[in-house]
């Protein structure tokens, strides 16, 4: 049970003031959210605006284990992490930001998300970063996006590579396929004409001599010393 074969989960979070804010007049920036292992162990979420607002929050497996207990989700621990996995990446999924009475940006933030509507809700506090801390969030989920991105392209172009020799490997087949049926013609064609050559040259001869009577329908192949001979040998032998 753990995080080693987690994907890192990247999104935008539809962003909304906490009821409680009384903020509705405050313009909201767009959130990018992150979502990854940093260890066999641990699940950290981030979100940042790029500005002044980022928020984070790490969960062990004990603590989300308690977050299985409390919203009511059955199953195995692989069941829970699907579960889990298919709320973050939904349609739905909301930051919600807290601040004081007095205060002009957030201090607090909830990422509440859920896979369809009237199933369990995944909510998490995050607390906000400053300084640093902020910083470093933001290099991270820069340089990982930026990873992700180099990966999705390596697979692209490869997909595409493959997609290119099937097409060449498509094209000489068909071209040879053309060339060998175009042979098989050209053969067919040719033992059509031997055959009829063939059955011409022993067809019996439409002249006179062939039909005269006592000659032999096999005389026009002879020149006209070798009959006389060969009649010659018939009168002596009979």
């Amino acid at each position: 049970m753990g995080f080693e074969a987690f994907e890192p989960i990247y999104g935008e979070p539809k962003v909304e003031w906490a009821k409680t804010s009384d903020s509705d007049s405050v313009p909201l920036r767009r959130f990018l959210m992150q979502i990854f292992a940093p260890d066999y162990y641990n699940l950290k979420i981030q979100v940042t605006d790029y500005h002044s607002n980022t928020f984070a929050s790490v969960k062990s497996i004990m603590q989300l284990e308690d977050m299985r207990d409390s919203i009511g989700i059955g199953g195995s621990w692989s069941d829970f992490v699907d579960y889990f996995v298919a709320s973050v990446k939904s349609e739905d999924v909301k930051l919600v930001l807290e601040k004081h009475s007095h205060a002009y940006d957030p201090m607090h933030a909830k990422l509440i998300a859920q896979k369809s509507k009237g199933m369990p809700l995944i909510s998490i506090s995050l607390a906000k970063l400053v300084d640093s801390a902020a910083n470093g969030a933001m290099e991270n989920m820069s340089f990982e996006l930026f990873k992700a991105f180099k990966l999705l392209q390596n697979l692209v172009l490869q997909e595409q590579g493959c997609t290119s020799q099937l097409t060449k490997v498509t094209a000489i087949e068909k071209d040879d396929s053309g060339t060998i049926h175009s042979q098989l013609e050209k053969r067919q064609k040719l033992q059509k004409t031997n055959s009829s050559d063939k059955t011409g040259a022993f067809a019996p001869s439409n002249n006179g001599s062939s039909n005269s009577p006592g000659v032999h329908p096999f005389w026009h192949l002879f020149d006209v010393h070798s009959i006389s001979v060969m009649k010659y040998l018939l009168e002596i032998i009979k």
